[in-house]
């Protein structure tokens, strides 16, 4: 098990580039297996989910060329069906999360698929209903093995339909529609996620071929094709990485641009951190962050205690409030976070604690945080990174406290960041790698 120690309380300056996309990345590289011409992807990052599922449609049988770092060029011509039945298909589909979204495009080729139950972070509860629920609706038959925890599909002539999603699921709503391209008739979604990363998926496959409308909203109408061709694509820049760029810059009181952002997919991302007391400027594409000796979270209308939740987009983004949670740490004022969505994603707020942050756990989905406005610093301390988000949170406040730090499990990290401890070196901070 890796670690990264950290010495804290330097001041960061420099232009930082954003990787790709880690979300975007899972769903578009599952839509390779749509056709057997080739898929050309850039800007894909390297991360090791990303590179685990690479590894897995390589074994599967899709041609796999990388061109340049961040390119590569996919061609499943001749998908090993047998190839899910192995052992080592199980391992690897075990180990991402990303593995759930080769059902929707295998079962529109091949009419079958299956897959273990995926692994991901501990996060809490993360039912698979809503992709099951769609894929019968379209004429397939689902059956679970409670005994292997296997997932299986058939249904060689998927019919579109009308279905109302029980819940705005992202990768839901990605494995759904690349099951509907090639479904006979018209699919209907309504209570579809309309994250920038879905959007980007419904271009991509446009560009394939695919009749998709309603791009960027919540009702998605599909006419099926009967085969799509190949295409080029380039992913946009991973909206996690730039929030966690934007909360490390206020909490280190440093100077940080964060270059081509592709602001306007943001969104309320700027606004949230804004209202938590960070300044910026948009210059074109890039945020500029200038030093803070301190920020002021901002209140309601009438003063009461903001609140930061997360919500279905455009709202503010899940994967975020980890870092909110510890900008706010150091600011002036009180918040109320809210993370509504996973019950067990703020129980790394006792190392916080242990920190020297004040913060009271209300209960699994809500803390108070009470800023020092950098009166009172972080201490360092040992820490273990339950998750890849909250990983990154203990590393921003590694890197503002005082004295040194040691966090154990960075494999997490290294999960959904990319080099991230030699991108911040080069900005001035001291992180090294164990």
């Amino acid at each position: 098990m890796a670690s990264f120690e950290v010495i804290g309380g330097r001041t960061l300056h420099g232009e930082i580039i954003p990787q790709g996309a880690k979300n975007e990345a899972l769903q578009i590289l599952c839509a390779v297996l749509l056709t057997s011409e080739p898929v050309t992807i850039s800007n894909i990052p390297n991360i090791r989910d990303v590179n685990k599922l690479i590894e897995l449609l390589r074994d599967m049988g899709v041609d796999v060329e990388q061109t340049a770092p961040d390119t590569y060029v996919f061609k499943a011509e001749d998908v090993n069906l047998d190839y899910l039945s192995s052992e080592k298909f199980v391992d690897q589909a075990r180990a991402i999360r990303g593995s759930v979204m080769i059902l929707g495009p295998m079962l529109a080729r091949y009419g079958v698929a299956k897959l273990p139950k995926p692994g991901g972070d501990k996060i809490g509860r993360r039912r698979l209903d809503t992709h099951f629920l769609a894929f019968e609706k379209l004429g397939a038959k689902f059956t679970y093995d409670a005994n292997d925890s296997f997932y299986h599909l058939e249904g060689k002539n998927l019919k579109g339909t009308y279905m109302l999603l029980d819940e705005a699921s992202v990768t839901g709503t990605a494995n759904i529609v690349m099951a509907a391209v090639l479904a006979e008739g018209i699919t209907t979604i309504y209570n579809a996620a309309c994250e920038p990363y879905l959007q980007q998926l419904c271009k991509m496959l446009v560009r394939m071929g695919a009749k998709i409308s309603g791009i960027g909203s919540n009702m998605l109408i599909i006419e099926g094709v009967e085969k799509l061709g190949g295409t080029d694509h380039r992913m946009l820049p991973d909206m996690i990485e730039i929030g966690s760029f934007i909360g490390l810059a206020g909490m280190t009181g440093s100077e940080i641009t964060i270059k081509d952002a592709q602001i306007r997919e943001l969104g309320l991302i700027p606004d949230t951190f804004r209202r938590l007391g960070i300044n910026m400027e948009f210059h074109g594409d890039d945020i500029f962050i200038p030093a803070q000796d301190s920020y002021a979270i901002d209140t309601y209308i009438d003063g009461s205690i903001l609140t930061v939740s997360d919500h279905t987009w455009p709202g503010f983004t899940p994967d975020l409030l980890s870092i909110a949670l510890v900008v706010a740490t150091q600011a002036k004022g009180t918040v109320l976070i809210h993370q509504k969505m996973f019950e067990s994603r703020l129980f790394f707020v006792d190392k916080l604690i242990d920190m020297g942050a004040q913060i009271i756990l209300c209960d699994p989905h809500r803390a108070t945080v009470i800023g020092q406005n950098k009166q009172v610093p972080l201490r360092g301390i040992s820490m273990t990174s339950p998750d890849i988000r909250a990983g990154v949170a203990l590393l921003i406040a590694a890197l503002s406290a005082e004295g040194r730090s040691v966090i154990h499990n960075i494999e997490q990290i290294d999960r959904g960041y990319q080099n991230i401890d030699g991108r911040l070196n080069a900005l001035g901070a001291q992180i090294s790698r164990l």
